[in-house]
This record gives C-alpha cells, structure tokens and sequence, in this order.
C-alpha cells in the first residue's frame, strides 16, 4: 500500500468508527451550542445531542477554521514523513476553505520533500463522503498518490447531490432564505428540493408541497442523473431521521432494481446547524450534474 494520508474534515459527516478503521485523519469544525463551545468528533452521540437540543429550541451557530489550526493539522500530518491527500467541503460553501488554502502555501514551504495536495471537491456532506470512502478505497485497492489525485479530480463533479430540509427556519436564520420566504413557506408547507451545481454552489432545483411528495420526488428525480444503476452505490445521509432514510432507501430499490449497497449516514453538527433536524441527502455517481 502507498505510504501517504488521506485526509478530510469533520463535514465529511463519516462516523468515527469508519475513519479511524481506514486511518483517515479528519479535522474538526467548531460550533456554539447553549452559550458552549464544542468540536465535531463524527461520533453519533455528538450528533443526537446537537439536533436534540435543537429540537427543544437551541439555535447553534459554526466558526471557521483558522489558518493556523489548518496549518497545525496539517504539519502534525506531514511530520510523519508521509504525502497528504486532503479533501475539504466545496470553496463555494465554506470560507473555511480559503484559509485552508493560506495554510497550504506555508506548508509546501515547510516541507519541500513532501507533497501536499488540497482537492477543491465541490462536494458537501454526504456528497463529500462518497468521494472521500471512494477514493480512500482507491488507496486500499494500491492506487499511487498520483493516481488518487487523479482519480479525485476526475471524479468530483460525478458525484450527484440531491436533498430537502424539514423546516425552513433553518436556511432563513443561516442567512439562504429570506424571512419571508421562511414564513410562508412554513405556512403553505413548502418543502425545497435542493441540488449542489459544477462549481459546489446550492440552487433550489424545485419546490413541492408536503413532505411525503418532497421525498418521492427526490428519489424519481434520481432518473434524470443516476444513468445505469446496476450495482451503484447510494448514500443517504439524514438529520436525526433515520427511519425515514431508511424507508427512502427501500423505495429506492424498488423503483431502481439492481441497485448496488445503500449506506445511510447521520449529518453532523456543522451542515446541521444551517439545515435542523429533518434534512434528508441522497448522494451517488451520476450522469452529471444538472446545474
């Protein structure tokens, strides 16, 4: 196997039992809950206590990482003599991601016998951890670093996103929907169904009533970009709804036979906090996207 790391962050939303199996190192987001500061450690129980407290009427709020804790993650990698392979959340999301490209100059600078390589993924969340397991499975499989970058690159903007949130309060109060819009979409129960583009930015691809038909029109919308679907893997990544991830996945395999493993993931706290409890993903290889 290559002697390198593949590296990611807590917005992966992987668990933490997969991560440290593979030796993925991650680093983590921070979030304020409850007049606290906490760090995502992609473990289920940080999870379940975010969206508990937000269902009780706590209000979370995200930092950005720093340059410097980027810049001190990655040199505690790179101290260990071995190239880096890090994939972080779409530029077009996280502001974090320019700092993480600040910390990368001072590293190339540090180690110049080392390679670092930083993968802008377009990708969030679910989407992001599709990516990572897949090329992480590259490595195993005894890929070169080259050819992981390569096939990271590649593959990225394959990586279809589709997902809808419960409660509108959430977008408005993270500044994505206007105050309006959330009020009365909540009163006539609009349900958004989203999609994340070519450059990693999120549109509102439609917007049905009720949340019944906002998940059957998520999975029939799957046809448009999911093309040959024998033996695909799907991942779906839910907010604290797992019975509801896992009904979705079922009708999924009845609407698409042949479908490959379905694995379902539970959102960590820093997507959470922007989306509440309730927020459904599906995520997969596609066609290509469609914004």
């Amino acid at each position: 196997m290559s002697d390198f790391f593949i590296a990611t962050a807590s917005t992966a939303d992987l668990d933490r039992d997969y991560l440290d199996s593979h030796n993925i190192p991650f680093i983590s987001y921070s979030y304020l809950i409850d007049g606290t500061n906490h760090y995502d450690d992609c473990r289920y129980e940080t999870r379940k206590k975010m969206f508990d407290a937000m269902r009780k009427g706590d209000m979370p709020s995200t930092a950005q990482i720093t340059e410097e804790e980027y810049f001190s993650f990655f040199c505690s990698l790179l101290d260990k003599g071995r190239d880096v392979l890090y994939l972080d959340m779409s530029r077009a999301i996280s502001n974090s991601y320019n700092n993480a490209l600040a910390a990368e100059a001072r590293v190339k600078k540090k180690y110049p016998g080392l390679r670092f390589h930083m993968v802008d993924t377009r990708c969030i969340t679910g989407g992001l951890a599709f990516l990572v397991t897949n090329v992480v499975r590259k490595k195993e499989e005894g890929s070169s670093f080259d050819e992981c970058i390569d096939y990271a690159e590649k593959m990225k903007l394959s990586v279809i996103h589709h997902f809808t949130v419960d409660n509108l309060k959430w977008l408005r109060k993270g500044g994505r929907l206007s105050n309006a819009s959330a009020v009365i979409g909540t009163i006539l129960n609009i349900k958004p169904l989203l999609y994340v583009t070519d450059d990693g930015s999120l549109v509102a691809s439609s917007k049905v009533r009720g949340r019944k038909t906002c998940l059957n029109n998520m999975i029939k919308g799957m046809e448009k970009d999911l093309g040959d679907f024998e033996g695909k893997e799907i991942f779906i990544t839910h907010g604290d709804c797992k019975d509801e991830a896992l009904r979705m996945a079922a009708d999924m395999k009845k609407l698409y036979p042949g479908l490959g493993h379905i694995e379902t993931l539970m959102l960590g706290p820093t997507i959470g906090a922007h989306v509440g409890p309730g927020f459904i993903g599906v995520f997969y290889f596609g066609t290509k996207r469609l914004f």
